[in-house]
């Protein structure tokens, strides 16, 4: 059996046995069938070390998309607000190491949900994004913080 089904199997059976069938219930009982899986991890034949893995990089994308929100949300502001503005906005290329449609897709939604950026095309062989970027003074420089920051936690999470 797949151990992610197991786990939200596990997460319901939590939510039932508690009675708290509810989103905050339903996390517990996640939490504690993924701390279960992991302490019976061995009789999984080297099956369970992936999904352990994956279940903490795709935690490490969700927390590190959040800081990144944070960051960009406070610069935009802070330009908006103070009588000195700073924003450049320009339209730049990024190359793409990103390997399919969907780890594609998910970097320009992650890039058009930050402030400042906004994704406006991929060309048809996907090896590159059109975004159009609020602070656009170094091209280069943005172009090399999303393919070492969202981008590759996104390739991570999606291995």
């Amino acid at each position: 059996m797949n151990l992610f089904l197991l786990n939200i199997l596990l997460a319901v059976s939590w939510a039932g046995l508690t009675g708290e069938f509810n989103l905050l219930g339903l996390g517990i009982g996640f939490v504690v069938g993924f701390l279960a899986l992991w302490m019976v991890q061995p009789l999984f034949e080297n099956r369970g070390g992936s999904y352990f893995l994956r279940v903490f990089r795709v935690l490490k994308l969700i927390v590190l998309f959040h800081w990144e929100l944070i960051i960009s949300s406070v610069s935009v502001a802070w330009d908006v607000l103070t009588p000195r503005h700073r924003a450049r906005p320009g339209i730049i290329c990024v190359p793409l190491k990103a390997k399919g449609e969907a780890e594609v897709l998910l970097v320009t939604n992650l890039i058009s949900l930050t402030p400042g950026t906004l994704s406006l095309d991929v060309t048809e062989d996907c090896n590159t994004l059109v975004i159009h970027a609020m602070f656009a003074d170094d091209p280069e420089a943005i172009a090399a913080q999303i393919e070492n920051g969202m981008e590759k936690w996104v390739r991570e999470a999606l291995a």
